[in-house]
């Protein structure tokens, strides 16, 4: 089990690594890894959400109108309590305070 640890915290550094270039998709894959090797690695949640968020934004409909949808990671048909909740939920996994991750600034704007 302490190789796999290894292995998942080797994994959590190159995707920051990966963060610092503002490559967020190559990222996540790579966290996603690193969470799947070590599900109790720390930190490992926020810096999805980090790498979420940054995904979803770059994700356009109609043209140039950000999902923002996605971006909340709520439904097209939630309620507006909903949506509040899932906000607020998000400010603080991403208030740059809290998340030492780059681009967490970035995505609590």
């Amino acid at each position: 089990m302490e190789c796999n640890k290894e292995e998942a915290v080797r994994a959590k550094g190159i995707a920051e690594e990966r963060m610092h270039n503002d490559d967020f998709e190559g990222a996540r894959k790579i966290a996603l890894k690193a969470q799947q090797l070590f599900p109790e690695l720390e930190n490992v949640s926020q810096l999805l959400a980090v790498c979420d968020v940054h995904c979803s934004a770059q994700n356009k409909i109609y043209g140039s109108e950000r999902d923002w949808y996605g971006i909340l990671q709520v439904e097209r048909v939630a309620d507006v309590a909903t949506i509040k909740k899932q906000y607020r939920r998000l400010a603080l996994v991403l208030h740059p305070d809290k998340n030492k991750f780059p681009g967490a600034e970035a995505a609590f704007k």
